[in-house]
């Protein structure tokens, strides 16, 4: 059952809406199917533990280090951080038995795309993540801002703004029959604009999310998201 404090409040932006399915145990997140304009999937958790401890006593190298499981048991900890240690491992081994890679990042930003003024292809833009090959993205965000998604009928495609696709069309040296592959080529056609109505939905922390995914087998439009700014404060994100 989905804890009653997590539901406490009707205006949870989780709660009647038609992109989200709600789950209750990781066998459920990884069995779901997609379906309709439903394209993330949730489990929601309030975890217990101090997950602000693990972050403060982690190296950051350079703006984003990967932790190892062998970085976290090195950690000294309080009763309530190697709760959160705990719970870390545990989430990383149910996504490793599940068959997925799952990479747990202490990270202080991204790098920025600002070569081009019109467009960006950074994560801070909204975006959608394309494979070759059946499968989801899968994230969990246990310490600083958290990510956000958007239904599709709310954003617009960039490479279909008239004002965007000019300057592209532009900056493409090739044929008009070569333009598909180069929007492909440098991912502009990943990127969306929010429309002037866009509700975004925050995926909050300690929740564990699955999100749709561009593949050839998709049945469903990938899911839309994007990055946190991170306001001068580190993250600690799951994620593969």
């Amino acid at each position: 059952m989905i804890s009653d404090v997590f539901l406490f409040s009707m205006h949870n932006p989780l709660l009647n809406n038609e992109q989200i399915g709600l789950v209750s145990t990781f066998p459920e997140l990884v069995n779901t199917q997609f379906q309709g304009k439903m394209n993330a999937l949730c489990w929601p958790r309030n975890l217990a533990g101090d997950f602000k401890e693990i972050v403060n006593k982690l190296e950051l190298i350079e703006n984003i280090t990967e932790i190892s499981r062998d970085d976290l048991l090195a950690l000294t900890l309080s009763e309530q951080g190697n709760l959160a240690r705990e719970i870390i491992l545990q989430d990383m081994q149910l996504l490793a038995d599940f068959g997925a890679s799952p990479s747990l990042n202490l990270l202080k930003n991204y790098e920025r795309d600002d070569e081009l003024d019109f467009i960006s292809t950074d994560v801070y833009s909204f975006h959608v993540d394309r494979s070759p090959i059946a499968t989801d993205t899968f994230l969990c965000t246990y310490y600083g801002a958290a990510s956000d998604i958007v239904p599709n009928e709310q954003v617009e495609q960039k490479i279909l703004i008239p004002e965007i696709r000019e300057q592209l069309e532009a900056l493409h040296e090739g044929t008009d029959a070569e333009f598909a592959g180069f929007l492909e080529e440098y991912y502009f056609d990943l990127h969306y604009q929010l429309k002037p109505d866009a509700r975004p939905v925050n995926l909050g922390l300690g929740h564990l999310w699955r999100l749709a995914v561009d593949h050839p087998q998709q049945q469903v439009l990938p899911c839309v998201h994007r990055a946190p700014v991170e306001h001068n404060e580190l993250r600690l994100l799951l994620i593969c």
